[in-house]
């Protein structure tokens, strides 16, 4: 990220943002702002992971229905038995998988935490089914806490732009954390995922138009 003065970061953060704030917001967005709730926020990143978002939503919506009270909380989870979870998260990807995690979690918030959802990226990989992509959403969407989430729009796009130069996305995650100031921490990916759906994708990005385009060293790269 040498090459990127701390003038050009800002540039392109205020370029990402004008495109998020274009398009709806992502689903776990959206799930903070209508709970204000950690471990909503949790339960919706495990949920999301290799899923799109329009799928996420309704299992979100189903799952959160079976709530007691106005917020759903780890007693309604635990209440719940996996096939049940299984039904109301299909079609989700590696629903199976997620469901018996879920349905573990309570357990395991009580045991380590008292119940309480961590605020740390390494309390929060102690959980089943969370690793450092869910643990760091959690802790930036969650908590509003900096914390840099790197999936696959944020591993490309940043590669793409050069701002780093790795092979997997831990690898960027770390490489961002010495390099991207931390006030651009918590939206990063926010902005990139959105950007990556919208028009930055692997396979065919809408170059023509794309603000940021001036910075981009993509093999892709279309006039």
């Amino acid at each position: 990220m040498n090459r990127f003065t701390e003038k050009d970061i800002a540039k392109i953060d205020r370029a990402l943002k004008r495109e998020f704030q274009a398009h709806p917001a992502p689903i776990i967005e959206l799930i903070e702002a209508q709970t204000k709730d950690p471990f909503c926020v949790l339960v919706g990143t495990i949920l999301s992971a290799r899923t799109k978002d329009a799928c996420t939503a309704g299992a979100v919506k189903r799952l959160f229905a079976t709530a007691k009270g106005n917020t759903f909380t780890p007693a309604d989870l635990e209440r719940l038995s996996v096939e049940k979870i299984e039904k109301l998260i299909y079609p989700v990807g590696f629903y199976h998988d997620k469901a018996r995690h879920l349905k573990a979690l309570p357990g395991a918030l009580r045991e380590k935490f008292g119940g309480v959802v961590p605020q740390t990226v390494e309390e929060l990989c102690e959980l089943p089914g969370v690793g450092r992509k869910t643990a760091n959403l959690t802790v930036a969407v969650g908590f509003s806490l900096p914390a840099i989430c790197v999936d696959v729009h944020v591993h490309r796009i940043c590669n793409w732009l050069g701002m780093v130069n790795t092979k997997k996305p831990v690898e960027t995650e770390m490489a961002l954390r010495e390099s991207l100031p931390v006030k651009y921490w918590k939206t990063w990916n926010s902005h990139l995922v959105s950007f990556g759906q919208t028009r930055c994708s692997p396979v065919r990005p809408k170059c023509a138009g794309c603000p940021i385009a001036s910075y981009c060293r993509s093999p892709k790269k279309s006039a």
